[in-house]
């Protein structure tokens, strides 16, 4: 329950930020600049509570993986919907990328633990 609460707080901060700015619920109907920075936040947000549970000596759980998941699924949507559109992905494309070097890498680190 304390990794969900923990998580959850960077979704909330992107949300409130997306509400506030831009006074909508749907971050995929944002424009390409905006999106990025709403995913940026959320996804620096998740990494730095991966790294706050780090601190505090807990193991990496399903619920981190699911919820780095979920955010990959939106950024790919976002992706998805961009080339039906017609728009420029590039830097949704590398941070899409980066994402995945990094699920690989927790994943290894997890499988690790899990192996000695």
């Amino acid at each position: 329950m304390k990794k969900i609460i923990i998580h959850s707080i960077p979704v909330f901060i992107s949300m409130i930020w997306l509400v506030t700015e831009h006074k909508t619920y749907q971050p995929l109907f944002l424009k390409g600049p905006d999106f990025l920075k709403f995913y940026i936040i959320l996804l620096s947000g998740i990494y730095l509570s991966i790294f706050m549970l780090k601190f505090f000596k807990e193991s990496i759980s399903k619920t981190t993986f699911y919820f780095l998941i979920s955010i990959f699924i939106l950024g790919l949507i976002k992706l998805i919907r961009g080339l039906y559109l017609g728009k420029p992905v590039g830097y949704l494309v590398m941070i899409l990328v980066i994402e995945i070097a990094v699920i690989i890498i927790i994943k290894s680190y997890q499988f690790n633990k899990k192996f000695k």
